[in-house]
């Protein structure tokens, strides 16, 4: 049986065949072509958050807030916090610098995504930077001017659903009438 290997081994090396089959190129990986969201004149040059967007906006506005006020109490025993400490802790959150959140287009529909946002599709071009930050900063102090700080760290004491349904989903909120989404999955949240 051995000559016969031997035999047929070389006559495969000299044939060409075989031997570069096995050992050559790797094969070709499937190309996949995705191109960058086109954003719309409003959606490029707006001060304002476009309103197809502001519920993505205003979920992942609710997790910064959140992410900022656990994080703030856990550096104090997971007590309440003082109002002049949970006053900073939100003007901090809405003052940050936004540049992980960025636009990508899902099935034809433009979606905000980063951290606190469900993941979209692993294949996708985000847009980020540009009028996004800013965007999301100046929603983010609307909301708390809006609804006060103290109010908004009694709905976090409640929990991430009840701040994300007073900021989200009430009556004049940006995702009314839309069903809240579930929660991220853990390891989104711990992106930050």
């Amino acid at each position: 049986m051995r000559p016969a290997l031997a035999a047929w081994l070389v006559l495969s090396l000299l044939g060409g065949t075989g031997a570069q089959d096995m050992c050559g190129d790797p094969p070709a990986a499937p190309s996949h072509s995705v191109s960058a969201p086109q954003l719309s004149p409003e959606e490029r040059l707006s001060p304002h958050m476009p309103e197809s967007l502001r519920c993505d906006a205003c979920h992942a506005i609710a997790f910064q807030i959140e992410e900022q006020l656990r994080k703030a109490e856990g550096k104090v025993g997971k007590k309440a916090l003082k109002e002049s400490d949970y006053i900073e802790v939100l003007e901090r959150s809405c003052s940050q610098d936004w540049e992980s959140y960025g636009v990508l287009e899902l099935d034809g529909e433009k979606r905000l995504s980063g951290p606190g946002l469900p993941r979209q599709q692993p294949l996708s071009v985000l847009v980020s930077g540009g009028p996004w930050p800013g965007r999301l900063s100046k929603l983010c102090h609307g909301y708390v001017g809006e609804q006060g700080e103290a109010h908004i760290y009694g709905a976090h004491r409640r929990g991430p659903a009840a701040l994300r349904q007073l900021l989200c989903h009430g009556d004049k909120g940006p995702c009314a009438g839309r069903k809240e989404r579930p929660d991220p999955p853990k390891a989104l949240q711990n992106e930050l």
